[in-house]
């Protein structure tokens, strides 16, 4: 059986991270498409896993959180009568937190949009951080008890309300969202600093994520078919994000800004965390 060899895993996951799908990787890398396929999961795990092992102890002072939507296997309303309400099949988000001075991603969470979710999200982000943080949410309201169960008093938290309009002007398709009117900012647990509340990084951070994964980009049918491969293409993204790409402002990557990596991490570097994944499982 042939094995595919590190010069062209490493130019598969270059093309990958670029926001290529995995048939145009496959064309681009001239490999078959289901080699692209095997590898997906393979580097997401190892990702996945390397990035849940050291993220912690993080020293952020200014989180924020969003959510972002996609679908897997088809959109909420076309899914069959037999797979709805399964999970994996129709609306899929992804809870994504943002440190707004290190521009890392210390955690994020693929589900479905509920309490449950937004409670395991916030555990986690409370088990990552070495400090009481400012944290700021958009109005969505289960966050409200996940951040009290998460953090209880050890926080300052606000919410960031946003007001949107019903009117639309003339030729604007459904697609467009509505027109955002106003916000409104409501201090919820602590003393949050009014200047600080904010969530247009987790915001930007959401283009990012449209840009640089073909599965997140809207009217296509690049969207994911399996959430295990939603679930790989997401680890792989921030792994790139947070250890490969320098940010354009700060002019290294997020994971050196927050003293987790002394240097710009090459595809090289990630596509060795295959090796290491299979010596760990063979110990």
């Amino acid at each position: 059986m042939n094995k595919l060899n590190k010069a062209k895993q490493v130019q598969i996951v270059s093309a990958l991270v670029e926001g290529n799908s995995l048939r145009a990787t496959a064309r681009m890398c001239s490999v078959a498409f289901n080699t692209v396929l095997k590898l997906m999961p393979e580097i997401g795990q190892a990702c996945e896993d390397y990035q849940r092992r050291v993220l912690v102890n993080l020293p952020c002072k200014r989180i924020q959180c969003d959510e972002i939507w996609s679908f897997c296997y088809a959109k909420e309303k076309n899914v069959p009568d037999e797979l709805r309400g399964k999970h994996g099949f129709g609306d899929v988000w992804t809870w994504v937190a943002i440190d707004a001075d290190t521009k890392l991603v210390p955690t994020w969470r693929i589900g479905d949009r509920n309490a449950w979710h937004a409670q395991h999200f916030m555990y986690d982000l409370a088990s990552r951080l070495a400090n009481r943080v400012q944290l700021t949410s958009d109005g969505h309201k289960v966050y409200l008890q996940a951040v009290e169960f998460a953090f209880g008093t050890e926080i300052d938290y606000a919410m960031l309300v946003k007001l949107y309009g019903n009117d639309r002007t003339q030729g604007e398709t459904r697609y467009s969202p509505a027109e955002c009117i106003g916000c409104h900012q409501q201090k919820i647990i602590g003393r949050p600093n009014p200047k600080h509340i904010s969530t247009s990084f987790a915001e930007r951070q959401n283009l990012t994520m449209r840009m640089n994964m073909r599965r997140f980009t809207r009217l296509t049918n690049a969207f994911s078919k399996k959430l295990d491969n939603h679930r790989w293409a997401v680890a792989l993204h921030f792994m790139h994000y947070n250890f490969c790409r320098v940010h354009q402002t700060l002019r290294v990557t997020p994971a050196m800004e927050a003293g987790i990596a002394d240097h710009v991490w090459s595809i090289e570097e990630v596509v060795a965390l295959l090796d290491s994944q299979q010596a760990e499982s063979a110990a």
